[in-house]
């Protein structure tokens, strides 16, 4: 592993579900009890596994896994519906803690800062103004509205740059999922994993991290140091 960003930083990209917000766990049962409304069964370490996947690619790979065909459109829109209306319905999901105390640090570094998800869960991408004004400007966010690929394809974190205005060499990523982790990766960007959910370390660091911390406080307390 590295001990230290690389040199010329400026510009942070994150990734929402597990580092911005605890909502892993409210996704994880969305689609374990979504995939079981049509007849098809996952386990929970699958979608962990998976996170970062836009919902239709998630769709088409559970239909070509168990059913050994693509899910129709109309399957596919009326799956993501059903989970996008029972993650609505979970508890809400919290703030991570520590993310304060980084997004401050962030900020304070004078890194410029986006968001890259493979959510398109519009509860909580409406939250971001709300828990954190100013941090984020709506038109750098990348979202599953914005690719045609979701992670581990880099189209996400490559238009991510683009909207920045700056060069791989130029960012860093942070994420928790391996996904997020292969598509960073490709995309030329060093990559922090921040374990906040139950894979083993190795999963994240076999996905191509450069550093691993096993929570936001922690790189948080460390950040002075890593540059």
């Amino acid at each position: 592993m590295k001990n230290k960003f690389p040199d010329g930083l400026k510009a942070v990209m994150f990734d929402m579900d597990g580092v911005i917000y605890d909502s892993m766990p409210n996704h994880v049962i969305s689609w374990v009890e979504t995939f079981n409304a049509f007849g098809l069964v996952i386990p929970e370490s699958w979608a962990y596994m998976q996170e970062g996947r836009t919902g239709e690619s998630s769709v088409q790979m559970v239909f070509a896994e168990q059913r050994d065909r693509k899910a129709t459109k109309e399957e596919t829109e009326a799956m993501y519906k059903l989970k996008c209306e029972l993650f609505a319905s979970r508890p809400k999901a919290e703030i991570m803690p520590g993310i304060r105390d980084l997004f401050a640090k962030v900020k304070n570094s004078g890194l410029a800062a986006t968001i890259v998800t493979g959510s398109g869960q519009r509860t909580l991408l409406n939250k971001l103004n709300t828990d954190f004004p100013g941090m984020f400007q709506k038109e750098l966010l990348v979202t599953a509205f914005d690719v045609k690929h979701g992670k581990p394809n880099p189209e996400p974190y490559l238009k991510g740059l683009g909207k920045l205005n700056v060069s791989a060499a130029e960012a860093i990523v942070i994420e928790n999922a391996p996904l997020g982790i292969q598509a960073a990766c490709a995309a030329g960007v060093f990559t922090v994993a921040v374990n906040t959910g139950p894979l083993p370390d190795q999963v994240l660091l076999d996905a191509g991290a450069s550093m691993l911390f096993h929570s936001l406080s922690e790189l948080s307390d460390k950040w002075e140091s890593l540059f």
